[in-house]
């Protein structure tokens, strides 16, 4: 995104509109500025050594979060402090922490005037710390800590934690703590205010391989009888310990063939004690995961409220009795979908989901939990019974969701009058189904994330979000993010991601590596969300004998390609060398980091950009051998060892992983495939979406598709190959021109070598090498002299010689006679990238980094949003622009995301993408497939051009939420590519 950032132009650095921080807490990338120093000074408090004071009649989490804030300030100084309760070493300064209203200690204190609580009693989770002088008799002063309720207290013991050094990741990437000496809590008063969403957290979901393997490996089986593949409080333990390090307060946990009540009995009971709300995620009503039902089903044990009720309900009334009994604190989902995280097999009447919510309800009155707070998530299919009119009780949070790929699908709608239960959000960082899954690694681009729940939060959305996180390690960037943005949306402006970034790079490596650390993340983010890592065998087309609007089968999915052009444009080279450059600069700064911090580097950074770039780097190796081999070429078994030894260097990083890191804490971790998708041989008929796996266990990695090998003859044969596939034809050269300089492949279909030679039909046509020795193959560059080049069009005959034969092919070339303006015409395209207009009107939000090939624009005010466009074209007639926008769904009443397009003050041409592209978000069809995985939203409109010369392109915004990312005028010779042409010259 800095790369991004550093190109944009003066013009549209205009756009950036700004969002002020909120007020009563400074803040920097979403944290509250350091009140830790390790520099003494006047009024500041010694931590080093200083007594941990909490009172035995306060929350056990806060009782419990002393014992961790004893463990850190221990770690950092070298001291570890003692822990009191209740009484304070006699002549000692403590660290005194509590709760308002709980911990007697801390009332006394506010009783004897000494400590300000106006604007955080009352409030929800909301915290003061502070520097009190003589704030109980007998103790000259102490670091107060005082928090609204239990987890306002436990947010300020772990906000002096992160303070001090100590990173939320510390257990889940072996972060270090940097020693310090001295530490001094400034004077003042200090707060990070109250959360703007109530509910915070995440979905730990899709948990097998990795979560599934390790944990009872590491933490040790499941209670539960015959279920030893359970997750167990140890393991719980410490996901709850990094929610709260993070300030989220909320957790939906695995639900895979795990039953979170039942693997361990002391579950909901440490979730009580650590202080976390539980909930259950969208398929599992009433406080109980589907899994139990799954062990326990009863009646007739369908999973059918219409066929099987009584039991259903028998079922629904244990959990909320559990609820009440065990006094667990809850968010209760309600409504009711399919077992395995499918659609009911009841139908979706509203007067079915009516029946199943009134009888959920019923049962909470019945049990005195009615008070308790409730939610309905509209997932997937859900969704049809909002959009066709049903709505839960007033007092229900209803939960809206993204389309599973990070693209929200509806918003609350500002003519509905306001609901008492408001409305939440669920987003997915992690997901399995169809395109196909994304669970490897971090895919995450925080622009486009940050865009979509500034939406949300902007247009009412803030009682609970929950995204997620499949496994929690591999998102950890994402994830803290998600919750800092939730905690205070104020504080993380569009225009402060890059210092977030840096923030969090500072929190785990320290200042010093962190501006290195995060460009190498920025840079990753922008990357990886080009297209999901699972998703590089997979290339979408659409067949034009059929209308994509109606018909799914429109959509073709070819799993034995590359989405990547290996023929044009250079598209594969260029986006495998961004790589194997990220790849590099991560070795370069591994090399500087620390030996102590070298394990959380390799979890934190190296180990997703480095595996990432093996992986393109063997796609390219294989897409080009598969296509090597149908020419014949001697090159292709070389091509193949070359990704074999790919991906065996892959499998050697995963060993690494698995066996070494951390003292090999992490065995079996990295066990998820990500290569091997789409082999339906290997394993069935869901191998199009599902991870490689039988019997619900992953398999071990293989290349999909295979490589191919060939008898190479002994003699020698000349081959020809051309830039742009062509047999016969280059592509047109021209002046103009920015995509890379074409090429003539000279090579070999035998094993033994031959000279060759390249002659062209014109003097001022050049090729180099022009003449040599092939021994699989050569790369010939063609160039022009534009300097001696006649106006006009011509084509030069170009000649091979070698082995015995001649080719003779074709080179034409196209000398503009008209005077360049703007944007100019070559090879049968103009390409421009969104933030480089020409002129505006209206208001425009810069959104850095958000296209796979740069920026995108999203209007602000749509009364004129504007953008136009200057081009030199230099032919005449029908043309075809496209437009190239982030694959957003129609959040907002209305039929569809709109824009208009126009060249020269013609007619606008309107177009409606979600008719125009077929895709629905609820049904999750193919066309909304094509989307997502190629993660763009392309339509086509054709315009007439009037003859060569200057012409003006106008894009309007006609939806808010229009995010346009690129425009491509087609004059002819646009070919098929996954980013489409390069960005055309500008004059």
């Amino acid at each position: 995104m800095r790369a991004a950032i550093a190109s944009l132009t003066a013009a549209s650095l205009l756009v950036l509109a700004p969002v002020p921080a909120a007020a009563g807490h400074a803040s920097v990338g979403g944290k509250t500025q350091s009140y830790v120093s390790t520099e003494n000074g006047p009024g500041r408090f010694p931590l080093r050594g200083a007594p941990i004071v909490v009172s035995k009649d306060d929350f056990a989490g806060v009782i419990r979060v002393a014992d961790d804030l004893q463990t850190d300030l221990g770690k950092v100084t070298g001291v570890k402090p003692v822990v009191g309760h209740d009484t304070i070493p006699a002549g000692r300064d403590p660290v005194i922490v509590g709760t308002i209203g709980k911990s007697p200690l801390i009332d006394r204190i506010i009783a004897r005037g000494k400590l300000d609580v106006r604007g955080i009693q009352g409030k929800w989770e909301t915290t003061v710390e502070q520097v009190v002088r003589d704030p109980l008799p007998g103790v000259r002063r102490a670091f107060v800590i005082a928090g609204s309720d239990q987890r306002g207290s436990i947010y300020g013991a772990y906000d002096l934690s992160r303070k001090i050094g100590v990173s939320p990741w510390h257990f889940w990437d072996d972060v270090p703590v940097q020693k310090k000496a001295e530490l001094y809590v400034l004077p003042g008063r200090h707060t990070q205010g109250t959360p703007k969403v109530k509910y915070r957290g995440f979905f730990i979901n899709d948990e097998n391989p990795a979560t599934g393997t390790w944990a009872p490996g590491y933490f040790g089986p499941g209670k539960a009888p015959g279920h030893p593949g359970g997750l167990n409080s140890e393991y719980f333990s410490q996901v709850f310990e990094t929610m709260l390090r993070l300030k989220a307060n909320y957790l939906w946990p695995a639900v895979w063939g795990r039953a979170f009540a039942e693997d361990d009995p002391l579950n909901h009971a440490t979730a009580s004690f650590y202080g976390v709300v539980m909930g259950t995620s969208h398929e599992a009503p009433m406080m109980r995961g589907i899994e139990e039902w799954n062990r326990h089903p009863t009646g007739t044990g369908e999973w059918s409220f219409r066929r099987n009720a009584d039991a259903i309900k028998a079922y629904w009334r244990d959990g909320a009795e559990r609820m009440r009994d065990q006094n667990i604190e809850g968010v209760i989902t309600l409504g009711m979908r399919g077992n395995g995280d499918v659609s009911l097999p009841d139908g979706d009447g509203i007067d079915l989901m009516s029946s199943i919510i009134d009888s959920q309800r019923q049962i909470l009155r019945e049990t005195g939990l009615i008070d308790r707070p409730q939610v309905q998530t509209l997932y997937k299919e859900v969704q049809r019974y909002w959009d066709n009119g049903y709505r839960p009780p007033d007092d229900v949070t209803v939960v809206f969701c993204d389309d599973n790929w990070g693209n929200m699908r509806k918003l609350p709608d500002a003519s509905l009058p306001a609901r008492s239960g408001g409305y939440g959000m669920y987003y997915h960082f992690d997901y399995v189904g169809d395109g196909r899954n994304y669970k490897w690694a971090d895919t995450i681009n925080l622009t486009n994330t940050w865009e979509q729940l500034n939406l949300a939060y902007r247009k009412g959305v803030d009682r609970l979000w929950v995204v997620n996180v499949g496994d929690l390690k591999n998102e950890e960037l994402p994830t803290q993010f998600f919750l800092d943005y939730a905690w205070n949306p104020d504080s993380v402006p569009l225009h402060g991601i890059d210092e977030w970034t840096t923030s969090f790079a500072a929190e785990n490596f320290g200042k010093s590596l962190a501006p290195a650390v995060a460009e190498l993340l920025d840079e990753y983010s922008f990357l990886q969300s080009r297209r999901k890592p699972e998703l590089l065998n997979r290339r979408i087309t659409v067949d034009p004998a059929k209308d994509i609007t109606t018909d799914p089968t429109a959509v073709v999915y070819n799993d034995q390609a590359t989405p990547f052009s290996l023929t044009d444009y250079g598209e594969m080279d260029r986006v495998t060398e961004d790589w194997i450059d990220l790849a590099r600069r991560a070795e370069r700064l591994r090399a500087k980091v620390p030996p102590a911090w070298q394990d959380a580097f390799y979890q934190l950074v190296y180990y997703q950009i480095k595996d990432t770039a093996v992986i393109y780097e063997l796609r390219r190796a294989q897409f080009t051998n598969i296509a090597y081999a149908a020419q014949g070429r001697a090159a292709t078994n070389k091509l193949a060892d070359t990704a074999e030894r790919l991906f065996a260097e892959d499998q050697a990083m995963s060993d690494y992983y698995n066996t070494v890191l951390a003292g090999g804490k992490w065995k079996n971790w990295q066990l998820q495939p990500k290569i091997g998708y789409g082999n339906v041989e290997r394993y069935g008929p869901n191998a199009p979406w599902q991870q490689p796996e039988l019997n619900n266990v992953a398999l071990p990695d293989e290349i999909y598709p295979h490589l191919q090998r060939i008898d190479v003859p002994a003699g020698s044969e000349l081959g020809v190959g051309l830039d742009g596939g062509d047999p016969e034809t280059l592509p047109a050269f021209s002046p103009w021109q920015a995509q890379r300089p074409q090429y003539i492949d000279v090579y070999n279909k035998g094993a033994t070598p031959f000279r060759y030679r390249i002659t062209t039909g014109a003097s001022w046509v050049r090729v180099a090498p022009a003449s040599g020795i092939v021994d699989d193959q050569v790369r010939a560059t063609v160039k022009v002299d534009w300097r001696r080049a006649p106006k006009g069009t011509t084509t030069v005959p170009i000649t091979v010689t070698g082995a015995g034969t001649s080719v003779v092919v074709r080179a034409p070339i196209a000398n503009p006679t008209v005077k360049p303006v703007g944007f100019l015409e070559a090879n049968g395209y103009v390409a421009m990238e969104a933030d480089h207009y020409t002129g505006r009107t209206g208001k425009w939000q810069l959104l850095p980094g958000i296209g796979k090939t740069g920026n995108g624009l999203t209007p602000v005010d749509t009364s004129d949003a504007r953008l136009d466009y200057k081009m030199t074209l230099t032919t005449s007639g029908p043309v075809r622009v496209t437009a190239y926008l982030s694959p957003r769904n129609n959040v907002l009443p209305g039929d569809g995301l709109k824009y208009a397009v126009s060249i020269d003050g013609q007619t606008p041409q309107v177009v409606n993408v979600t008719k125009a592209t077929g895709a629905n978000d609820t049904t999750m069809n193919r066309q909304w497939a094509r989307n997502t995985s190629d993660n763009i939203n392309r339509t086509t409109t054709t315009h007439q051009i009037s003859g060569p010369g200057v012409h003006t392109l106008t894009f309007r915004a006609i939806d808010p939420t229009v995010i346009v990312q690129r425009l491509v005028v087609d004059t002819g010779g646009v070919k098929d590519s996954y980013f489409g042409p390069p960005e055309s010259r500008r004059r």
